[in-house]
């Protein structure tokens, strides 16, 4: 008897030209390292009297489709999740490598098809509709770099075969902490001891009355774009920038030596005034949970670009 084993899990994704009507060709195979995506449907208790102490039959609640996807930050499969985040790209080159440029501010978000393959039992999972609500990464010093990709979808549908045919391979060329560093106005940041960086599209699902119990659509609100910085208390600017509640750009950036790059440009941070404790004869630091807006010269909030040999997403 085969039993499902994550170790053999697949998962395959494409862009879809319809809202929750997954394409029939054109997936991809995207490297995950976890994944809670997956539809539930909760039973409601009866409240009838009447009928004695035992219970009558439970009755079906709508249908809710959501979860996480664990991914790594590397140089090729990551530009799907950044176009999930943000929209389709602005792309240049006339040859590899090619920039890549991800802006913030979209009033429409692409939805995706994503399907999940156990194929031991057999069981494929295919999720239509897939919209990305938040996606979230850490800096720091040693680990295993990964992001955090939430997805609201419309719905699930199981077979025994998968329905995304043989999905296309790209390479895997991974970042690693190693490979991070951080700017603040141009200008490398220094005694940062860790950074978290989350971008929010703050889904609105639209759920309305049908009779599959599948929502609508998730449309985007106001994004919001958060983080935080834990720095060795060494001197004054970012605490000086907080107490005059002025705004800097920061830059998050990752290089691979063979030239493949992801750069995280936040046009406008603001940070709060912290709390500068001493517990005890180790060194001081000071936490910053900053948030971004919408800068005026720019025009925008943030820049994801990423540079790799890619074509076109």
């Amino acid at each position: 008897m085969a039993r499902a084993h994550g170790a053999r899990a697949q998962m395959a994704l494409a862009f879809e030209t319809v809202y929750g009507t997954a394409p029939a060709s054109g997936y991809r195979t995207v490297p995950f390292a976890s994944t809670s995506l997956g539809a539930e449907q909760p039973l409601l208790n009866s409240e009838l009297l009447g009928y004695g102490r035992d219970p009558l039959a439970p009755i079906k609640d709508a249908v809710t489709a959501d979860g996480d996807v664990v991914v790594p930050l590397d140089a090729e499969a990551f530009g799907f999740w950044l176009k999930a985040a943000f929209g389709a790209p602005t792309t240049t080159g006339a040859e590899a490598p090619y920039t890549h440029e991800f802006q913030s501010g979209s009033w429409t978000l692409p939805s995706m098809a994503i399907e999940t393959g156990m194929p031991e039992v057999p069981r494929y999972a295919m999720y239509s509709g897939c919209v990305l609500d938040q996606i979230t990464w850490q800096m720091q010093r040693s680990g295993l770099l990964t992001a955090t990709a939430r997805l609201v979808a419309q719905g699930e549908t199981v077979g025994t075969t998968t329905s995304a045919g043989t999905p296309a391979a790209l390479e895997l060329k991974r970042f690693g902490h190693f490979n991070g560093a951080i700017a603040r106005n141009g200008t490398a940041l220094g005694n940062v001891v860790s950074a978290e960086i989350t971008y929010a599209n703050n889904l609105d699902r639209i759920e309305t009355i049908r009779s599959d119990g599948r929502i609508d659509g998730a449309d985007p609100s106001i994004a919001a774009l958060t983080g935080r910085i834990d720095v060795r208390f060494a001197d004054q600017t970012l605490v000086t920038q907080a107490i005059n509640g002025e705004a800097c750009e920061m830059e998050f950036a990752y290089v691979l030596p063979s030239g493949e790059s992801f750069t995280f440009t936040v046009h406008a941070v603001y940070l709060p005034r912290p709390r500068i404790e001493i517990s005890g004869p180790q060194g001081v630091q000071a936490t910053f949970d900053w948030q971004a807006a919408r800068d005026s010269v720019v025009g925008r909030m943030c820049t994801a670009t990423l540079v790799n040999d890619v074509e076109t997403y």
